[in-house]
């Protein structure tokens, strides 16, 4: 475990550590809100902790149930089920509720493409889409259980397939966009996908994307695939083939489909979705959430959270491949009935104030996005945001990574013009949900903290033999477990019980985050202490960036860290050992590079790869990710004694410093 120093060196930026304590106090209207008070907050959380049957159970009754549940709680650690004996139907929970309420002819999706076409679809749209295509999925065959993967770019039709396959109770796997053909086909073939939902293409950064090349490429050799439907994107002809008889396209399927599927009653703890996320191991894990305790999490934290209301218009810019998309764009605002923004292209296309000039147009009033986003911004300067008008703002918020309080000052100032309070929330893809977080109304907030606990999120800070640290450093721990928790990792139970469960004695969820908590109480989070890189707010196991590495032939052996990097958070570099007879060159370090774009995806291409004759090693074997970090970061090299050949490893410093 890394000492509460180590974690404080590790993001130099969290000034804190030296003293960070302005506070921004909530904002004027505090008390319209749903949490007006911190003391209301501690009488609700206190609660949520000491009674949390009682409390989900009273906030579960505004869910639309096919059958009431016999039991709010059952805990066997690890393993959660919530509201024993309920069913019901996410899709129920986002459309249906709606169709007899103002929501009905509300707009749900305000969608924006790279190039400029807009598409508004209101709730009763989506409804009726969401229908189309479960029926349509039904008579292929797709049924109660199977496996779906969804694989397109930021396009409506994708939370209407997701929707679409919790309809009839299929289970989606939606696979980032960014990914590659191999990545996918990995994805498909852990959890046996049936069918994908795809498009033929669409657009990043003014360039198109064939998206259905890479699908085609993905399901060679998927023997479990029967199916491939391919949304038209539209605009301009994307090139592409289709397979007789495995590969249909989404409008003529929709064609001669029913209009109404019957929701499918599911069983509160029935597999709602799996989402793969990188781990230790080579292998991404697929993390899977069920029915009812995530729909109620999600529901609830994005009310409380984003202080949703009815003339919101909120846009959370994350891709709906990740879990922040999942949470935050279908299922906690779709449930809520608010307005949304969702755009496909990227946020410096074709111009940096993009972003801004949409959240005008569109009167966004909630924004929530990442760091790394905000750190661009800052470095291409004021100019983008300063003709724009976006007094529409009236909440802000981040997610995916820790924000440094710099960014967070920025963001507060110039965009919200220091009117807009900051929610600065902490969760994963196994939470869920928001964990750790302000309240708009509630909650004083510092620059750089993600403050305090959600309802129901029992947080602690713990040192590596599990005692409680009340102030200072150490390891992010939850005691209790809550709603929308992960309910395991798809085929690999012990997998599961192994990687969140086994640190201390099964007794504490560990979250795999160093932490930090102040004299107040508040939660700094620190970054991964684990061998997981975040880059732009993406997970990615070094295990998994080694793996393609070494698959490369003149590669014997690789190791890859992330280093600190002023816009992305992280960046990867590789150092790299040859096989006998084989000579680095540049143009074989750009090769790996590329390599790993192919293998896993562009967006984690390394910044650098470094050749070695040795990587350091302890003497029983062990690769000391710890000390590259090190040499990457320019520190000096701490205890080497453990090393085989601590003589390399100076050599190796030496070498890295004058490349």
């Amino acid at each position: 475990m890394p000492s509460e120093n180590e974690l404080n060196e590790s993001t130099g930026a969290f000034e804190r550590v030296a003293g960070e304590e302005q506070s921004f106090p909530t904002p004027p209207w505090a008390e319209q809100t749903r949490t007006p008070s911190m003391p209301e907050y501690r009488r609700r959380w206190e609660k949520s902790i000491a009674d949390p049957e009682s409390f989900w159970g009273e906030l579960a009754r505004e869910l639309v149930w096919d059958r009431p549940y016999d039991t709010v709680l059952e805990w066997n650690r690890p393993f959660a089920k919530w509201f024993v004996g309920g069913k019901l139907n996410a899709s129920v929970q986002c459309l249906d509720k709606h169709l007899d309420s103002s929501a009905t002819d509300k707009t749900a999706i305000t969608w924006i493409g790279e190039p400029g076409d807009r598409r508004t679809l209101t709730y009763r749209d989506l409804y009726m889409s969401v229908n189309k295509l479960a029926s349509a999925l039904k008579q292929l065959g797709v049924g109660r259980g199977d496996r779906v993967a969804v694989y397109m770019p930021m396009l409506p039709e994708l939370p209407i397939a997701c929707l679409a396959c919790a309809r009839i109770g299929a289970i989606h796997t939606v696979v980032f966009a960014g990914f590659s053909s191999q990545s996918l086909r990995d994805r498909i073939d852990d959890c046996g996908a049936v069918a994908v939902i795809t498009a033929d293409g669409g657009w990043r950064r003014g360039s198109q994307m064939r998206i259905k090349d890479i699908v085609d490429d993905a399901v060679k050799g998927a023997s479990s695939i029967k199916h491939v439907v391919v949304v038209k994107r539209g605009g301009v002809e994307f090139p592409h083939s289709m397979t007789h008889g495995r590969d249909v396209y989404y409008d003529d399927l929709l064609s001669s489909a029913d209009d109404f599927a019957a929701p499918e009653p599911m069983d509160s703890e029935d597999p709602l979705f799996i989402l793969y996320t990188s781990g230790t191991t080579g292998k991404p894990k697929g993390i899977f959430h069920t029915h009812a305790g995530y729909l109620l999490g999600t529901m609830v934290s994005a009310r409380e959270v984003f202080d949703m209301r009815d003339n919101d218009v909120f846009w959370c810019t994350a891709d709906v491949g990740w879990i922040t998309g999942h949470s935050y764009i279908i299922y906690g605002p779709m449930q809520n009935g608010v307005s949304q923004v969702m755009y496909e292209g990227a946020p410096n296309h074709p111009t940096p104030g993009r972003f801004w000039e949409i959240v005008e147009k569109e009167k966004v009033t909630v924004f929530y996005t990442a760091p790394t986003a905000i750190r661009a911004f800052m470095g291409w300067g004021d100019k983008w945001v300063t003709p724009r008008d976006l007094t529409s703002l009236r909440l802000l918020g981040t997610v995916g990574e820790p924000i440094n309080p710099e960014a967070w000052r920025w963001y507060h100032k110039t965009i919200g013009a220091g009117r807009c309070p900051i929610v600065d929330t902490w969760w994963q893809t196994e939470t869920g949900s928001i964990s750790i977080t302000p309240l708009p109304g509630a909650t004083p907030t510092k620059p750089g903290s993600a403050t305090l606990p959600f309802y129901g999120i029992d947080a602690a800070i713990l040192d590596e033999q599990g005692n409680e640290v009340t102030e200072g450093g150490g390891l992010l721990a939850i005691r209790k477990p809550w709603p929308a928790m992960m309910r395991g990792i798809w085929g690999d139970e012990n997998r599961y019980r192994e990687t969140y469960w086994s640190k201390w004695d099964g007794k504490y969820y560990f979250a795999g985050d160093g932490a930090y908590r102040d004299k107040d109480g508040y939660f700094w989070i620190v970054g991964r202490v684990d061998d997981v890189v975040n880059v732009s707010g993406h997970r990615i196991g070094t295990a998994e960036l080694e793996s393609a590495f070494v698959e490369h032939p003149a590669v014997n052996e690789a190791a890859v860290i992330g280093v600190p990097h002023k816009i992305k958070g992280e960046c990867l570099i590789g150092f790299v050992s040859l096989c006998d007879g084989q000579r680095h060159s540049a143009e074989l370090a750009e090769e790996l590079r590329d390599l790993i774009a192919e293998k896993i995806g562009k967006f984690c291409r390394p910044e650098r790869v470094m050749f070695v004759e040795d990587l350091p090693k302890t003497r029983s074997g062990k690769i000391m990710r710890r000390l590259l970090r090190d040499i990457a970061t320019g520190k000096a090299l701490g205890d080497v004694t453990t090393l085989a050949d601590s003589s390399a490893l100076e050599k190796l410093a030496r070498e890295y410093r004058d490349e």
